[in-house]
């Protein structure tokens, strides 16, 4: 179901897939802060050039790191400003904090801004909230508003499990996101349900080590009705980065026959409150 949009969302949300075709190859790159370096200074630039070159639709980097990107780079390939932080040192590494502004976002010539959320942390409450203010200022600003919202913490036992997904994706909708990023379900012949679920196109993220499982993965996600990928590590990290793109973007792109979907919203919602 579509929902009304401003023109300048609307604008912004089209620069989102490079193909206007409603398909996303989004390649996060925020794990600089979170892990460490993506990519030596120097070598910065290259790495972005591939992956345009490779046909990613939007990379995802924190307000900083903007400076540090050639804008001919941008005139093919989206910008997406993340807006949360953590890393992997702090004493509660589910735990996410805003650290810029939508504001922020549009002075930066942002197509859309992220936020994390990681359901079942211990500082869940205060991320869906943060979710919340995000989302009021991108109605502000006409901003497109990618959740990247997990099952994740300490009373979380399965995270890929189709139902809780579904449970995931619909708490990121109803507090206003515009796309969602999400875990894969297992296996993933399930995000078919979790899609069915959603008004609001779903990414997976992530995915296996090797090149050869990436785009088997990147298949299935897309035969079950996901609406792209966000991967970032097995991109940055791969010997060539816009070989892989340039694969991943093809499957992404191509056409693919609507997924069969074998339980219905309410059976979905119904098995969500008896588990």
């Amino acid at each position: 179901m579509s929902r009304p949009l401003s023109s300048g969302k609307e604008v912004r949300l089209g620069r989102l897939s490079r193909r206007a075709d409603r398909r996303y190859l989004f390649v996060p790159m925020d794990h600089s802060v979170s892990d460490g370096p993506v990519a030596d200074a120097e070598d910065f630039d290259g790495l972005m050039a591939a992956l345009v070159s490779g046909g990613a639709d939007a990379v995802i980097v924190h307000k900083g790191r903007v400076g540090s990107i050639d804008p001919a780079h941008l005139r093919e390939c989206a910008l997406i400003v993340h807006l949360s932080a953590g890393t992997a040192h702090a004493a509660d590494q589910n735990a996410k904090v805003l650290v810029g502004s939508v504001e922020e976002a549009v002075r930066l010539g942002a197509d859309a801004v992220s936020v994390h959320v990681n359901v079942g942390s211990d500082t869940e409450n205060q991320q869906l909230a943060d979710l919340g203010r995000v989302a009021a200022e991108c109605q502000r600003w006409s901003m497109p508003l990618l959740a990247m919202i997990y099952p994740r913490g300490p009373r979380i036992s399965d995270s890929h499990d189709p139902r809780l997904l579904a449970h995931v994706v619909n708490i990121a909708v109803d507090l206003g996101a515009d796309l969602i990023k999400t875990s894969a379900a297992v296996p993933m012949s399930a995000m078919a349900d979790v899609v069915a679920s959603c008004p609001v196109p779903i990414l997976v993220a992530g995915g296996p080590q090797s090149t050869e499982d990436l785009t088997a993965y990147a298949r299935s996600a897309l035969d079950a009705g996901c609406s792209g990928l966000a991967v970032g590590r097995r991109v940055f990290t791969s010997r060539d980065p816009e070989h892989l793109v340039r694969d991943l973007a093809r499957i992404v792109h191509a056409p693919h026959p609507n997924a069969e979907l074998p339980v219905s919203v309410a059976e979905l919602y119904d098995a969500v409150r008896s588990a």
